[in-house]
């Protein structure tokens, strides 16, 4: 009897010890795929509209235009260079087009004279548990251009629509 139940305690003893090996080898995984960098492909796009899905975002661009200078009494024959105004690209929202979708349409048709509606945009960098890693803030963006879909006869494609965004400026927030 004791010869039985020594037996199930080191089965019990055997299961517990390879369940902690498998949870070390399960961290020991995660902290290894933590030094990768993170994919671009799974990302969501808060734009004031609704939840349909962006199939690709870019225009995510900071830049300074440098001014160049030189002293007249410089020793020096070429310029110094300084970092001037800040730039950025406009935005550019690309997603498959609906029926009786016209989210777009409806912000671009809130132009009336120089003003038009404008939105503060969240563009959100996905890590694996669906979490955000990496948020850019748009400051005040509206609508400049709108392109509908390129619409082939021999095309085996989805119907694609665009939206590029002007905007105030950019902020980068890391999770």
């Amino acid at each position: 009897m004791n010869t039985i139940l020594l037996l199930i305690a080191c089965f019990i003893l055997l299961l517990f010890g390879i369940q902690v090996f498998l949870i070390y080898l399960i961290f020991k995984q995660n902290k290894i795929m933590s030094n990768y960098p993170l994919p671009a492909y799974h990302f969501s796009v808060q734009w004031g509209g609704s939840k349909i899905g962006f199939t690709e975002v870019s225009g995510l661009d900071i830049f300074f235009d440098p001014i160049k200078y030189r002293d007249g009494n410089s020793n020096i024959e070429g310029a110094n260079k300084m970092p001037g105004l800040i730039r950025y690209n406009n935005i550019i929202l690309k997603r498959g087009l609906f029926k009786n979708d016209n989210e777009f349409i409806e912000w671009i048709n809130t132009k009336k004279g120089t003003t038009i509606e404008r939105r503060d945009v969240l563009i959100i960098l996905l890590n694996e548990d669906h979490e955000p890693a990496i948020t850019w803030k748009i400051k005040m963006a509206f609508p400049v251009r709108y392109s509908g879909p390129v619409l082939k006869a021999n095309a085996n494609e989805v119907a694609m629509e665009e939206l590029e965004l002007a905007h105030e400026g950019i902020s980068v927030e890391y999770s």
